[in-house]
């Protein structure tokens, strides 16, 4: 059976005093598959996480942006949902493996949190290490997989927003994570190009699979067309969905094609657009 992601997201407090959202939100969009959110009044950030389990080995991919276990118990949190998990579907040896999807600060801050834990391999977001555990230094647009048992992901090297960054696809929900390439809010392009050699990749992939909901690492849209929360924004009451759509990746496309040279920032009505690199040097 489908999961479902008509929930509502922690999206943060008025005031700290205020603030009754758990440390760590957990949807389970099915029995198999976990979101994870982190509180704003941790770190404005609020990026989502995704925990994915297979047969033989679980995924978290990402890890936040807050590397306190104190403050962010994500290490916590993903023992206590993997014990419940090995209780309904027991096995000896299970383990967990940590992936990114790219390595900005705000995905990768709990790693550490990782290091000693027995049964875990984490693999470094960076450029050389990450495309090493994939194999993208030998064939940058080849399509990885990594194997949990019964559910294989299926992996592209997407830059655009980071040289490293990385989409993954999961058959089982139809799920593909973008990462912050693609999500609603400020789509922050560092190389012109190569997100939009990354765009054409991301549509041409669709067309052959069967992609329920695109989901991305943040929301930073309100509902109101064009209207996104300000940076550091720690209450956001009014957020959309995090789910987007296979034509929004065509929005996306086309709106690219209107910005054209120009540099700044350009707002449409699902996402903003924020070019950084200077136009020519792409």
């Amino acid at each position: 059976m489908d999961g479902t992601l008509d929930v509502r997201w922690i999206h943060g407090s008025p005031s700290a005093k205020h603030n009754t959202d758990p440390d760590i939100q957990v949807h389970m969009y099915d029995e198999h598959t976990v979101i994870l959110r982190q509180n704003m009044a941790i770190n404005y950030e609020a990026p989502f996480l995704f925990l994915l389990f297979g047969e033989e080995q679980a995924v978290l991919i990402d890890t936040g942006a807050t590397a306190s276990a104190e403050f962010f118990p994500l290490r916590r949190v993903v023992d206590e949902v993997m014990e419940r998990w090995l209780a309904a579907h027991p096995r000896e040896g299970y383990e967990l493996l940590v992936l990114h999807t790219h390595p900005h600060g705000d995905h990768i801050a709990g790693d550490g949190q990782f290091a000693d834990r027995p049964g875990t391999r984490v693999v470094d977001a960076a450029l050389d290490s990450a495309w090493e555990f994939f194999g993208f230094q030998d064939d940058p647009d080849g399509v990885a997989e990594v194997d949990l048992g019964g559910r294989v992901l299926e992996c592209l090297a997407t830059p655009g927003h980071h040289k490293a960054a990385v989409t993954f696809f999961d058959p089982w929900t139809g799920f593909l994570l973008t990462g912050d390439t693609v999500y609603p809010g400020r789509l922050y392009v560092d190389d012109w190009r190569a997100f939009t050699r990354t765009l054409d990749r991301l549509i041409g992939f669709c067309a052959d699979r069967p992609v329920t909901h695109v989901l991305g690492c943040h929301i930073e849209m309100s509902r109101k067309p064009g209207q996104d929360y300000p940076v550091r924004t720690t209450y956001q009451p009014d957020e959309p969905p995090l789910q987007m759509t296979t034509d929004q990746l065509r929005d996306i496309r086309r709106a690219v094609e209107s910005v054209g040279e120009q540099p700044g920032r350009h707002v449409f009505d699902d996402f903003v657009i924020c070019r950084l690199d200077a136009p020519g040097s792409d």
